[in-house]
């Protein structure tokens, strides 16, 4: 299954509008959100076109297409506004015979991994800064930021197919591809 995975939209409506454009080419798969869907938080400057009612009427129209999880900006006002669950702190996958903890990142990180298995990945945001490493035997993935990308890295996300992590610019092009399990 091919999943799609992205972070930090912060109410920007213009890259929310730019992920879903990109969701669509990627073939409509199930898109992963890890937080920080609406509001754009007390260190970060308003995203490019500010506009969470905007993120909520697209978000909303492909609800049955997410699973989300909580960032450290969503606060319980925004489930009463979102059609689907986005109050969940981690979300659990298991593909390939390897468990992938989803989180938002501002607990669970590289730093301070939750309990997991070795060759397991953790899923994480919050830093705005696409990464791969390996390390202690668990994989960390992040996907970058959709709309406030961090230390010149570009507004990304990225998909998971056969045991493969491709990071995608939303403004087109590929920038890094990684095999998810060490054979």
């Amino acid at each position: 299954m091919k999943l799609m995975i992205a972070s930090d939209i912060h109410g920007s409506a213009k890259w929310c509008a730019r992920l879903l454009d990109a969701w669509r080419a990627e073939g409509q798969p199930r898109l992963v959100l890890l937080g920080d869907l609406l509001y754009h938080g007390p260190r970060n400057d308003l995203p490019e076109d500010y506009a969470p009612r905007r993120v909520i009427e697209m978000l909303n129209a492909i609800a049955m297409h997410l699973l989300c999880v909580r960032g450290n900006c969503e606060a319980e006002v925004d489930q009463m506004v979102l059609d689907f669950p986005v109050m969940a702190d981690y979300c659990a996958l298991l593909t390939d015979n390897h468990l992938i903890y989803a989180t938002h990142g501002h607990v669970y990180n590289p730093d301070n991994p939750p309990p997991l298995r070795e060759s397991d990945a953790l899923l994480f945001g919050h830093t705005h800064v696409p990464l791969f490493r390996r390390d202690r035997g668990l994989t960390f993935i992040n996907p970058g930021s959709v709309s406030i990308p961090k230390q010149n890295s570009p507004h990304s996300y990225v998909t998971l197919e056969g045991g493969v992590a491709t990071w995608k610019e939303l403004e087109g092009g590929v920038f890094d591809v990684k095999a998810l399990w060490e054979q």
